[in-house]
């Protein structure tokens, strides 16, 4: 197994080290192989976790430096553990500055806009991958959009 390989799957997915190892040699070490592998098993996981009730989470802001535009989002998580954790609140910044730049009608059009710093994603990629990453239910429950 190439070592070199299953860190570059680290960093790209943050997946545990057992899962890289195991979807390497499902693939035969081949590297996109082992990415859409372990990308088919999140998409399963996310769908036995989006029944878990999300009743954790936080309010964040942000105000564009011009102070014309604001955002508010509601975006919630199942622990106060994973709220506080860095990949869940940097996911909430992101989201926001999303929400920002476009003026999201609803969450469902939200969800599935491309995300404005890798159009090759959604909104609802991203978070997927965090729900894969963080192993709780991830949902946005609430925005609110201002501006001047």
């Amino acid at each position: 197994m190439d070592i070199q390989k299953v860190k570059q799957l680290r960093e790209e997915t943050g997946i545990s080290l057992g899962e890289r190892q195991k979807a390497l040699e499902q693939a035969d070490n081949n590297l996109e192989g082992a990415k859409k592998i372990l990308k088919e098993k999140g998409i399963e996981s996310v769908r036995k976790k989006s029944k878990r009730k999300t009743g954790a989470g936080i309010i964040e802001a942000y105000v564009h430096p011009n102070k014309k535009v604001g955002v508010l989002l509601d975006i919630r998580c199942e622990t106060d553990f994973v709220a506080s954790n860095q990949d869940f609140q940097a996911l909430a910044h992101n989201i926001l500055l999303h929400i920002a730049a476009i003026d999201s009608k609803d969450k469902e059009s939200l969800l599935a806009e491309p995300f404005i710093r890798d159009e090759s994603k959604t909104i609802n990629d991203l978070i997927v991958e965090k729900i894969s990453k963080l192993g709780e239910n991830i949902t946005i429950e609430n925005f609110a959009r201002f501006e001047i």
